[in-house]
């Protein structure tokens, strides 16, 4: 199965797999792995939705991804750095193909206006684009 060139977003790097919705979960919980990622947690928007509005909506997954040792570094540069944690990865339906997308962290970090973090960002990016690419 083929895949688009990731590609850079206003909020993120994203790429379109030509899987299965849930293939493409697992791809991305994969290679967040590979990359030293754990998922902290799982955010069904489609199964929200349904059951909070009643509404049909895409399948579309949050995947919450921490890697423990950046995370801790950005803790140790600014304490409430945790309100902007985890780093998102969404994961959703488009058409019968799928959408990986992550989020920019130097993007969001930079909101907090402290410089010492770009460093923990730009790794954090480097590793979640490796992600996107790797899918």
């Amino acid at each position: 199965m083929s895949a688009e060139v990731p590609r850079v977003a206003p909020l993120g790097y994203s790429r379109t797999l030509d899987v299965p919705f849930r293939e493409g979960v697992e791809r991305a919980r994969k290679a967040l792995g590979v990359e030293g990622f754990g998922v902290l947690c799982e955010i069904d928007i489609h199964g929200k939705l349904k059951e909070k509005l009643g509404v049909d909506f895409r399948d579309y997954v949050i995947l919450g991804a921490c890697n423990p040792a950046l995370a801790y570094e950005a803790l140790q540069e600014e304490i409430d750095i945790g309100l902007l944690l985890p780093c998102n990865v969404v994961v959703y339906d488009d058409n019968g193909r799928t959408v990986v997308s992550a989020v920019d962290a130097a993007r969001m970090l930079s909101i907090v206006g402290n410089a010492n973090l770009s460093s923990s960002a730009d790794q954090v990016n480097e590793k979640l684009h490796r992600v996107i690419d790797n899918l």
